[in-house]
This record gives C-alpha cells, structure tokens and sequence, in this order.
C-alpha cells in the first residue's frame, strides 16, 4: 500500500523503539488513529522481526513501518576489555557473569533485507538508523514498492542519504530520547537543536522531513511543523502508553526523575537516558564499541529490570519525558494532534 507522509490523517508517527516498547499492539493503535506506527527490528532477529510484521497486519489494515540498525565496524577490543574490567566488581555485587567473548554482529542485517524483497505484501515504510543502506540495497527495496526514510543528524548525513537514494528523512535532534541516529558510533560535538536542524537541512535536501526530538505536547509538535517538517516522530510520549511494553520501572521512571543525559554507558552509542547511577558511575569510562558494550552490559542491565532497580537500568528518554501520560495510545496520539492545532496549526 503505497503510503505518502505528507499525506497521513494526523502527521504523528510512533518512535520504534527496540528492546521491548514498540510492541504490534502499540504499531497497530497508532496507525489506526490515522497516524503512522513502526516496529523496532534491532536486537530482533529476521525470524522474530517478521513475526511481528505478521502480527501488524492481522491487527490493522492501515499503513505502517520497520525500522532497520544498519551494521557498523567492530570496536577496539582493548577499550571493551578495559570497560568489561571496570565493569566486573558491578557485576559481581548482582552475581551476574560478563560475556569474556564478544560475537562480531551484524543484527542479522542481510536476513531482514532479503526477508523485506521476499515479503508477499511489502512492508510499507522502512527506516534506517546508525546508518543506511548500500545504494544497491535501496534500489532493490524501491523497486519491490517500499517507502525508505533515513534517520540523519546532521546536514551532511542528509545529503548522502539521499544520494544513497532514501525517499524521505527522519530528522533527529539532539533532544530525542534513545540513541542517538548519528552515522558515528562516537559523539558528535556541536549538535544543532531540533529547530535549527531541520532549517540547516531543509537547505540541503527537497526530500520530505519527519521531526524527531523532544516533542511531547502539542506547542512542541506545532513548532515543529511550522519549520518544516510535514510529521513529527515521537517515542517518549509514547512509553507510557498502555499498548507499550514499557517495564513497570522504566514508566515510573518518566516521571519521577528530572533529568536526561547522553551517554554510552550501555551499548557503547550515544543515547539519551534519565541520568541514573550507573549512567554516573561508568559513562565516563565507556568506549565507543556498538554492538560490543551493548552485549557486555545485558546481564547487568537484565539483572536490573528483574528487580526493577531504576538506578540500575538503560532508561531511555527524552528531554519531554515529564510529560509523557498514560492511556490508550490512540487517544494520547488525538491528544497530541488536538493540542498541537490548538497551539496555532
């Protein structure tokens, strides 16, 4: 089904958001209120990932999206082995067992291309992350008629996505909850707010541009529409949705904590979380190795959800996240709609 962003009922698109939130209940509700839901391929294998697409379309006829990791480079193996060090008196204390050997991983990227040109129906709209795909793999996906947004940055990571052939982008600010889009797995200094990124890319690029970043109440989404975006992409404002599958900690979290941070303190990628003790203790010291951190701290961070230490846990956020509410996603996403025309759309 041939979808047009600038053509969506209400312009809100649900975050994918690996790990567990964006479950096909929360994909389904969204695109059925009129907007655009995405499910999160990463961690995911190809199998279970198109499981979930099968799960999509038996609960909606309406258009919705996947969104892909794209592989990076192996880390520096001695930065991992020092962060594993650092990292074992932590582990110890909870009796959890690092992983002494790390796996090179790919999150299983070929399968889930192939499985995208072997899917009957295609799967309407594809995102990238971390990345984008080679411009032969971009052909092969347009041509078996699905939809290619990447996830940029910067003005620079905009002009080659669309040299690499994407149809849309996915316009990222600095304030979005999550990892952060950027192409490196190293910081990027200098970052630009969501309202100065997307005029600085709009003068590089004519392709349609989703925003993403912060936005969880309607002046934050009008604001964004106004510069130029024709949607907005939010993933915090939907973590305590009921169709999520948000831990219990990671909900109450949103609201009883008051501040964010960027750190690589859990996979070795930028991302912002709530700045928590493990974020204090050990993001200083983490290097810049995804996938290699992220699979040294699982035990650790699995140990944590299971007995729901807060103070323990990967909480990603944005910097609206005090204003994420709970309810069915379909209402929270009329809400946001009805607010964000309310503030002068």
């Amino acid at each position: 089904m041939a979808v047009r962003l600038d053509e969506l009922p209400v312009p809100v698109i649900a975050a994918p958001m690996a790990g567990g939130p964006s479950t096909p209940e929360l994909v389904a509700a969204v695109s059925g209120a009129g907007g655009l839901g995405f499910l999160a391929a990463g961690y995911r294998s190809a199998g279970e990932a198109f499981e979930q697409v099968r799960e999509v379309r038996e609960l909606t006829d309406r258009p919705f999206g996947l969104n892909l990791f794209v592989p990076a480079g192996p880390g520096d193996p001695a930065a991992v082995a020092a962060y594993r060090e650092r990292l074992r008196p932590e582990a110890g204390a909870h009796g959890v067992t690092l992983p002494e050997a790390i796996a090179p991983d790919r999150d299983d990227w070929d399968a889930k291309i192939a499985g995208l040109l072997a899917e009957p129906a295609p799967v309407p709209v594809v995102s990238y992350t971390f990345g984008l795909p080679s411009a032969e793999e971009a052909r092969a996906l347009r041509a078996a008629g699905v939809l290619q947004v990447g996830t940029v940055t910067t003005p620079e990571e905009a002009r080659r996505a669309e040299a690499v052939g994407m149809d849309a982008l996915c316009v990222q600010g600095p304030e979005a909850g999550g990892h952060r889009g950027t192409h490196r797995t190293a910081d990027v200094p200098g970052e630009l707010p969501l309202l100065r990124l997307l005029p600085a890319v709009r003068a590089v690029t004519g392709l349609p541009l989703i925003a993403a970043g912060g936005l969880a109440d309607g002046p934050a989404v009008a604001a964004a529409l106004r510069a130029g975006a024709v949607a907005v992409q939010v993933g915090t404002a939907l973590l305590r949705a009921d169709e999520a599958g948000t831990a219990a900690a990671h909900r109450a979290a949103l609201t009883q904590f008051d501040g964010t941070t960027v750190t690589r303190a859990f996979t070795g990628r930028p991302a912002r979380a709530l700045r928590n003790d493990f974020v204090d203790r050990f993001g200083p010291y983490a290097p810049a190795a995804y996938p290699e951190v992220h699979h040294l701290t699982r035990p650790l961070r699995a140990a944590a959800a299971g007995r729901g230490d807060a103070q323990a846990m990967h909480l990603w956020a944005g910097t609206g996240h005090r204003a994420a509410r709970s309810g069915p996603a379909a209402e929270l996403v009329a809400e946001l709609w009805k607010d964000a025309r309310a503030a002068g759309l």
